[in-house]
Parts: structure tokens; sequence; C-alpha cells
């Protein structure tokens, strides 16, 4: 597998230089092209003004979202006119209602997703939604980039998070271009089951997977030490010096996970490397 085509959205000028820098680099690494969608967003709610205003008010947003596509097309054109890589930017226009559909047909024939992180200062739903219809309905893996880190030149080390979950299994090939590029892969594993069907070699039959692929592969296994398994993981970044997470995401429901919590979630939020991920 490699990565042919590279797609990365924005909504919004505030970081756009850095994000699109950022993708650049990632395409620029695995010899892609990358394309960028630059979305116009109305977010117009159908049936809340009174009657006889909505369609005034439906033109007027429409319009300004459009402006804003257009500008964020000139903009996203500025920024990449000088790079060394094949590329193309497209505005787009598209009401809230409809973003989820338009997302996902505009990223299923990508090989990866490169998003700013959808949680933070400056974010809104819009950030997440984006995230969640490439990953659900695009069927699509995505890479998750932290604010205020550019892309490593290269990824020399990645922790591969492995709980024998098809969410993780599916992360791990879409991942291989990284992984087989990378000079180390530690495959962690955090309080593995007593009774789990992998008892008695944990992460052993992924490592002989990956080392067809010519990946070269360590296994950790770790205890709980801490409440959240995503601080755990975090901590084992540091102690690994990775620059990259590779994870299945969504084990629970997005509810759940929206409500309650969830490793995936805590991860988009507080991770300083990138995450790819998929569902």
């Amino acid at each position: 597998m490699a990565y042919r085509t590279i797609t990365t959205i924005v909504t919004q000028t505030e970081n756009l230089t850095a994000e699109l820098e950022n993708a650049a680099k990632v395409a620029r690494q695995v010899g892609a092209h990358l394309d960028v969608l630059c979305l116009g967003l109305d977010r117009t709610q159908p049936g809340f003004y009174y009657a006889g205003a909505s369609a005034v008010v439906f033109q007027d947003n429409m319009a300004q979202a459009h402006e804003e596509a257009e500008k964020l097309e000139a903009a996203a054109r500025t920024a990449l006119e000088t790079t060394d890589l094949n590329w193309s930017a497209n505005a787009l226009t598209v009401q809230m209602v409809a973003l989820n559909g338009v997302v996902a047909h505009r990223t299923r024939f990508a090989d990866l997703v490169v998003l700013p992180r959808p949680y933070g200062e400056g974010r809104g739903h819009e950030h997440e939604a984006i995230v969640e219809a490439a990953m659900f309905n695009g069927n699509v893996p995505v890479l998750i980039l932290p604010d205020g880190h550019a892309f490593p030149e290269k990824v020399e080390n990645i922790v591969l998070a492995w709980n024998d979950s098809a969410e993780a299994l599916r992360a791990t090939r879409a991942a291989l271009p990284f992984l087989q590029a990378a000079d180390g892969v530690c495959i962690t594993i955090i309080d593995p089951p007593a009774h789990g069907p992998e008892r008695s070699d944990p992460g052993g039959a992924l490592s002989q997977m990956l080392s067809r692929h010519d990946v070269r592969a360590e296994v950790s296994v770790l205890a709980r030490t801490m409440p959240r398994v995503s601080d755990i993981l975090n901590r084992h970044v540091g102690d690994k010096d990775a620059q990259m997470v590779v994870m299945g995401a969504y084990g629970h429901s997005r509810f759940r996970e929206a409500i309650m919590g969830g490793a995936t979630r805590h991860m988009l939020e507080v991770a300083e490397v990138p995450v790819l991920m998929t569902h």
C-alpha cells in the first residue's frame, strides 16, 4: 500500500498557513498529491427564523459562506504556490446540516486525510464533525496534527497502540507506509486481559505480520498505572521519543465518548505528536 492522494480540509484562515505547510510535508514525504478542500460554512438553522425571513437570511448567509470559501481558496493557493509537489485547491460552500455528506463524498477516494486537532481554543463543532465524517462516512484513515508543532522531517519512532481490536488492526494496515519508513515501531499494549486470546504472547501475531512487511517492531506491555489509558500512552510516547501514534478510534460509541470521555477523545485533546487513527 502507498499513499497517492492526501486530502486536507480548511474552514478558517487562522493557522491556515501552518496547517497547509504540515499537510504539504506529509504529502511530500510519501510522494502523494495534496487536495485542499476550502469550505465556506453556512451555519443557518432551518426553521429558527420567523416566517418570511428565512429566505432572506438563507441567501445572505450562503453569500457570506461563498465569500469565505473563495478567500480560503485564494489563501491556500498563495500558501502552496511555491511548494514542490502536486496539489489542488477547491472552494466549496456547504450548509452545516449537509457537512457530513459533503465531507464523506469528498474524502472517500483519498488514501489519507490530514486534519488539525478538532478540540481546543478556536475549534468549533464543525472541526469534530469533519474528523468523524471522514473517518466514519468516508471510511478513510485520518492523521490528526497537534497545534503549534511542525510535522517532523522524518518519523523515526512510532508508538502503535494495540488492544487486539478490529479498529487497531485497521489502523495498523492504514499506517503501513509510515511504519515501514520508521526506524523503530513499538507495539504498546496496556493491561492486557488475563484470559484474552493473546494472553500467552501479547502482540506476537501482530509483530510477526509487521515483520513480513519489513517493519522493525518491538512489544511493550504496560501496567495500568494511571486512570486514563491515553495518559499512559502519552507518557510512553515521551519515553520512546516517538513522533507519531497509531491507534484505532472510537472503540465505544461516539455518543458515549462525547458524554463520558474515552481514549480517542482524550488523545485528540492532549496529544503533542501526530495521531493516525481509523475506525
